[in-house]
């Protein structure tokens, strides 16, 4: 058993390319009696990935303890990652090319994709705007770095707008939907369960949403490279990446239940977590060339827009030594 674990550790090591400055080593895995002493500190955001894997009951019976903290979004969840305050955590596509042109110490280590439609832009139900182009001098919210971000910007391009056509009030999503409810700003850049609380609770209106081919519809975890170095928390983070793709898959099969535990986590009415489930769910997809192209070219358009301070090689920031076992637990 030890020299077919020393085999997969090598393999995997092959796969994700030799390590670099911007890729951890690949340590060997410990047995479960190692993760006992293990301590996993993970970023979530409220409602997500730990009612998601309690209510699957995949945090029953886990070999080393996890450690939750919350975060508002994703570009914050980053920065604790980076500076070591947390090992790992879920983000939409944007924030890690803001992370990567940081120089943030995060790569990320597995992929998933969901509904396109959840990320929009929203605008009021008596809003005189029905296209893009009326974005033009008004006043948009979004939460820098974002998945929505990624979608405005987009949006932007396809309407011939530069970033500095409009006014962007970078706002966290609390604010924002406060700011939108009072018709403090124009439209916004949101995504799920916002999204649908937006639409039920304010009778916004969808300006444009991912589907329009806005968005590739990405998430992805992100470990801090300290993390993945240690041979411990590499073990329970391959560990975690398994249960949490199999988590996405339950959610997907048990709608409902998802959406009365997002629900209860959340606070927020059930018909609206109910809506957004139905959208329909993450579920994890390969981390192979085709996603890192296409984060490639969101980077560039955040790169070209001049909104990040530096470009961004994608690649560099992708380490993909667990994938294929997170792929073949899900199968």
């Amino acid at each position: 058993m030890a020299v077919l674990a020393l085999l997969g550790v090598l393999l995997t090591a092959c796969g994700s390319g030799a390590p670099s400055a911007d890729r951890a080593p690949v340590p060997s895995l410990v047995s479960d009696a190692g993760l006992a002493q293990v301590v996993l500190r993970v970023g979530d955001q409220k409602g997500g990935a730990k009612s998601m894997l309690a209510a699957a009951g995949l945090l029953d019976n886990v070999p080393y303890r996890i450690e939750w903290s919350t975060f508002a979004a994703g570009p914050p969840l980053l920065e604790a990652a980076s500076a070591g305050a947390i090992d790992l955590g879920g983000v939409g596509n944007t924030p890690p090319i803001f992370a990567a042109a940081a120089n943030a110490k995060v790569s990320v280590v597995s992929a998933a994709r969901g509904d396109l439609t959840g990320d929009a832009v929203l605008v009021p139900a008596d809003s005189p705007l029905r296209d893009l182009a009326g974005l033009r001098g008004r006043t948009v919210a979004v939460a820098k770095g974002s998945s929505a971000h990624g979608v405005l910007l987009s949006a932007l391009r396809r309407a011939n707008l530069a970033p500095s056509d409009v006014n962007i009030a970078y706002l966290a999503p609390a604010e924002a939907y406060a700011a939108f409810s009072q018709r403090r700003v124009d439209a916004w850049a949101i995504w799920e369960p916002y999204t649908s609380q937006a639409l039920r609770e304010t009778g916004a209106r969808v300006l444009v949403d991912g589907s329009a081919g806005l968005t590739n519809g990405l998430s992805f975890q992100v470990a801090s490279r300290a993390a993945l170095a240690d041979p411990g928390r590499n073990t329970a983070i391959r560990d975690y990446l398994i249960r949490y793709a199999r988590a996405m898959a339950w959610a997907d099969a048990h709608r409902e239940q998802r959406a009365a535990v997002w629900s209860r986590e959340t606070g927020l009415p059930v018909e609206v977590t109910r809506a957004a489930v139905e959208r329909g769910g993450d579920l994890a997809v390969p981390l192979d060339q085709a996603a890192i192209d296409s984060e490639q070219q969101l980077a560039d358009a955040f790169a070209d827009a001049r909104l990040v301070p530096s470009r961004v090689r994608f690649a560099d920031h992708v380490d993909r030594r667990h994938d294929q076992d997170v792929l073949a637990a899900v199968r």
